[in-house]
């Protein structure tokens, strides 16, 4: 049994199924090298507080880089520690002896866990940033190379009208846009903070809290991005506090529903019955029984783990919902979601990425689905208001027409002219057999404001 960093009040050893059922090592390990960046952090306030001698604080500072780089890796194998930071503390002491004791001074874990979650998101969000704007690159791509291609837009997954398969891919990377402004936000609006201590703050000034990440992180893992530390304005709040967790797994939530809805398009799209498009083989599967089976399991999978997201951040929200002030052994079940939720959207970004890079349209067979009339029955009606007739009368009127072509299996462009005039006498059929056509249609359309 590795050393505990409490223990002193208790008469009896912890039972091994407490051991067991609190330790949350087998997943706060991600969480190691932050930790110790904390940790290099706090040495350099003690020491400005007058709690470490110069010697002592390097020799501190020494054992923590020392560890540095195998810390996440060690506590990973950890199966006995509490949690990371006792398995952080366990190390110190092999390497600097009861110094190591010190570095506990004016600190708590409960500070310590919020310092290393919020080091943890931040890198997190920078990550993120660049694995969206990846897959933001790949479908400006994709739009690039099918910038003039027309496809029938929908609703209710029925045939609407024509719009450029730039504008709906294009909808996508505003979605992903605000992904990334959502991210950007929540990045901006939570701090970074040392000094409250258990709860009720610690006896060094607020001043020797307030650091510049610049002058330790940057030589730590080639780490390059300088956050401020500064002291906590209330310590109650700061060790509570996870509005920023249930934030960042609020914004992962939508992004994962934004790349789902895109996975259902390509799905629905690389069917036999639409065939607008093919997904290169190096992204698809194949079926243990039926040889012929390519199965778009990339997105299916994507579609599916937006589930996953969506019950990460009912998990925490409920976790959370009934905790009275301040720190509650409760609050260690929101790394798991948390760390699951950013692992989630990084893979699905990058899977996203490779695989719209690979997408070929079936430009004949997106022309066949162009053919269905009913996809210019919009301008159809604007044609008949152009000429005078109020909407909803149009309206009514195309309809007519519409259920008259359906019943009798009679393209509208070849009904007869005096037919179409007991629809309504602004019908002329030289000049509607011009409307069919997704070009026409989709230019008649002004009040986009397309680049």
């Amino acid at each position: 049994m590795t050393k505990k960093l409490w223990g002193g009040r208790f008469g009896k050893k912890t039972h091994p199924l407490v051991e067991e059922f609190t330790k949350s090592i087998q997943y706060d390990y991600k969480l190691a090298q932050y930790d110790i960046l904390g940790s290099i952090a706090h040495v350099e306030i003690l020491h400005k507080a007058g709690y470490l001698t110069k010697d002592e604080a390097r020799r501190l500072l020494g054992a923590l880089n020392s560890i540095f780089g195998t810390v996440e890796s060690t506590a990973k194998a950890d199966k006995v520690s509490e949690d990371v930071h006792t398995h952080i503390q366990n190390l110190l002491q092999k390497k600097v002896g009861d110094l190591a004791l010190k570095l506990h001074t004016a600190r708590s874990r409960n500070d310590q866990v919020v310092f290393a979650t919020k080091f943890y998101c931040k890198i997190g969000i920078l990550a993120l940033e660049g694995d969206i704007q990846e897959l933001v690159n790949s479908i400006a791509g994709l739009i690039k190379i099918n910038k003039a291609v027309i496809i029938p837009g929908f609703t209710h997954l029925q045939h609407a009208q024509p719009v450029y398969l730039a504008d709906y891919l294009g909808a996508y990377l505003l979605m992903l846009q605000r992904d990334e402004q959502r991210l950007e936000y929540i990045d901006r609006n939570f701090k970074i903070t040392l000094g409250a201590g258990a709860l009720a703050g610690t006896p060094i000034s607020a001043q020797k809290y307030a650091i510049k990440t610049k002058e330790w992180l940057s030589a730590q893992g080639g780490l390059q991005t300088v956050f401020g530390v500064t002291a906590t304005e209330n310590s109650l709040d700061a060790v509570s506090d996870r509005d920023f967790v249930i934030e960042i797994i609020s914004a992962l939530s939508i992004c994962a529903m934004h790349l789902s809805r895109l996975a259902e398009d390509l799905i629905i799209w690389s069917t036999k019955e639409f065939d607008f498009v093919q997904i290169d083989d190096s992204f698809c599967t194949g079926s243990s029984l039926m040889p012929q089976k390519k199965n778009p399991d990339v997105l299916e999978l994507v579609r599916g783990y937006a589930g996953r997201l969506n019950g990460n951040l009912v998990s925490v929200l409920t976790m959370m919902k009934g905790l009275p002030l301040t720190y509650n052994r409760d609050m260690q079940l929101d790394k798991e979601p948390l760390f699951n939720s950013f692992e989630i959207v990084s893979s699905e970004l990058k899977v996203m990425a490779g695989l719209i890079k690979t997408l070929k349209f079936n430009e004949a067979k997106i022309k066949e689905h162009l053919k269905d009339e009913s996809l210019y029955a919009t301008d159809l009606v604007y044609y008949l208001v152009d000429k005078g007739l109020p909407f909803t009368t149009a309206h009514t009127a195309i309809g007519k027409l519409v259920k008259y072509s359906v019943d009798n299996a009679i393209e509208i462009k070849s009904v007869p002219e005096d037919k179409l005039k007991t629809f309504s006498e602004k019908l002329v059929k030289k000049e509607i057999v011009k409307l069919f056509d997704p070009l026409v249609s989709v230019r008649s359309k002004k009040s986009i404001k397309r680049q």
